[in-house]
């Protein structure tokens, strides 16, 4: 992570432990609250938000996400979440959970998919077109990492939406074998995965920050899509 995201990542995290009042809330995310999703940050206080996609430091080098500055889940997924904070404190003060993206409207999800369609990047991303959404559309996922007291990101082997390889939880004993990786950070994921699969997430292979609360299965079944 760059020293300037670092920096705009510390004022957001700061900005984000103020109160928000209802009055405060934009479109979006009223009417997220209006189709049963609750708010990270005031459901759980010690979990940092800091929406990448609010702002244009992410693979499309836009903001995406207007008016969108928390983030979303459903109850299922915010208790787990809720879950995996308490396990976190148990075992490391030092570290805490933050949040880069939760629910996400497919209509944001087909603007990112235009993008990587047809590209070797498309694995990276669920086409909206397919089952209806991928399981950010259902706020049943969350991207999520550890951050130090200092309010900096643990090392992980490689950024936040890394688009290749050194992202992948699969091919974790290849990297590190020929050093892509290091011992450490592979410590970190397993340390962060550890604590999220405790508290009931389940993993993708593609991306080591991505958890999601139930398979995509249910979801559809159960859950409507966030338009």
């Amino acid at each position: 992570m760059s020293k300037l995201l670092s920096f705009v990542f510390i004022v957001m995290a700061l900005a984000a432990c103020q109160p928000t009042t209802e009055s405060g809330k934009s479109a979006i995310e009223k009417e997220l609250e209006q189709i049963g999703l609750q708010s990270v940050g005031e459901e759980i206080p010690g979990v940092e938000v800091y929406m990448v996609y609010a702002t244009p430091y992410n693979f499309m080098g836009r903001v995406l996400y207007d008016g969108l500055d928390e983030a979303y889940l459903v109850p299922e997924a915010m208790e787990k979440l809720k879950k995996a904070n308490e396990i976190l404190r148990k075992r490391r003060l030092d570290l805490h959970l933050v949040v880069y993206d939760a629910a996400r409207p497919r209509s944001i999800q087909q603007q990112m998919w235009e993008v990587v369609e047809n590209t070797e990047l498309q694995d990276f991303v669920a086409n909206p077109n397919k089952r209806g959404g991928g399981p950010h559309n259902y706020g049943i996922a969350v991207d999520v990492t550890l951050v130090d007291c200092t309010g900096h990101p643990i090392p992980m082997g490689s950024e936040y939406d890394y688009f290749g390889d050194r992202a992948r939880v699969d091919l974790e004993a290849k990297l590190l074998e020929t050093g892509e990786i290091t011992h450490r950070e592979l410590a970190n994921r397993q340390l962060l995965r550890e604590i999220m699969t405790e508290a009931g997430w389940h993993t993708i292979s593609s991306e080591w920050w991505h958890f999601n609360a139930m398979p995509l299965s249910e979801a559809s079944q159960k859950l409507s899509v966030i338009k």
